[in-house]
């Protein structure tokens, strides 16, 4: 009599159960998967959530939030000409509510390498379509401001004139705008001018600028705007080079703000105190935004800490 070959049972319940897994998990709803990894994302797992949001983008290829959320987590990650390939994909397929916020990652993207360059065209890509779409009105000053910002972090003194001028022109095409709002944008507009001071080392017209910040912070139209006020003023005494007045302003500034971070561990290197940098410049990885802010701070701060474990 022939005999028929029987698997071990153990053997087929781990097949079966390989089975089982495989097709729950291609059963899983991307969206869900981008959920998931968001989650990861916001908690600073940021491969974890990469991989999640690379089986969203194998179920679904032309998932836009995958495309968004997988170019942030590789950002992060430091992973920035990867980064671009997938935000370049979001803007083709954004849908027209969604594709101003595609162009601005990536011009937050290329802002965690110094390429103002690259940064301004999709920067201003936005800003054109904000200024020719409705327009938005509320929307372009703060895209301006945006790409005036990126022109400052990377030393281009002019062109961020040039744009933070923009912004705050722009904002007053705003008809009817609220008196709290023209306060705010007075405040921006006075405490950009005194941080391009403070870069050309013009000392009086940085504190004149600050003095109407301080005015208008105290006015009190736009009570969460007083804590710009010491990152201010640390800003400007860094550049102006008085590290211990740095220190002592930016200390009262929002410890969550990576750039805070930054500007305050590179005020702590110049005071010699490396401890105290090292510190720093590791809370300021702590952030998981995709943000300018976290462009400016995080290269930079990863590169510091990354030193100092070698040594």
């Amino acid at each position: 009599m022939r005999h028929l070959f029987r698997l071990p049972s153990f053997l087929v319940l781990v097949i079966l159960g390989a089975a089982l897994t495989a097709f729950a998990a291609q059963s899983v709803d991307p969206a869900d998967l981008v959920k998931q990894g968001q989650k990861l994302l916001a908690e600073g797992k940021h491969d974890a959530a990469l991989e999640l949001f690379r089986q969203a983008l194998q179920r679904s290829p032309d998932l836009y939030d995958a495309h968004l959320n997988a170019g942030v987590a590789l950002d992060l990650t430091g992973h920035y000409t990867e980064a671009r390939r997938h935000f370049e994909k979001a803007i083709q397929i954004a849908p027209e509510d969604r594709k101003n916020q595609a162009l601005a990652n990536m011009g937050v993207s290329y802002a965690f390498e110094g390429n103002a360059k690259s940064a301004s065209t999709f920067y201003r890509q936005a800003f054109d379509r904000q200024m020719t779409a409705g327009p938005d009105l509320a929307g372009a000053p703060e895209t301006a401001n945006a790409l005036g910002r990126v022109y400052l972090e990377c030393g281009d003194l002019d062109n961020a004139f040039k744009w933070y001028q923009t912004g705050y022109e722009t904002s007053r095409r705003q008809p009817k705008l609220p008196a709290d709002q023209v306060d705010l944008w007075d405040l921006r507009w006075a405490h950009a001018q005194a941080r391009m001071a403070a870069r050309k080392g013009n000392a009086a017209e940085a504190r004149k600028q600050m003095a109407i910040v301080k005015a208008l912070v105290d006015k009190g139209t736009n009570p969460d705007q007083q804590i710009q006020y010491p990152y201010l003023a640390g800003y400007v005494s860094f550049y102006l080079k008085d590290y211990t007045g740095a220190i002592a302003e930016l200390q009262k500034a929002d410890p969550s703000d990576p750039f805070i971070q930054l500007l305050l561990a590179q005020a702590y290197e110049k005071s010699r105190d490396a401890a105290k940098a090292r510190e720093a410049y590791t809370q300021a990885l702590a952030s998981n935004a995709h943000s300018l802010n976290n462009a400016f701070a995080r290269p930079l701060a990863r590169k510091k800490v990354a030193g100092g474990q070698r040594q």
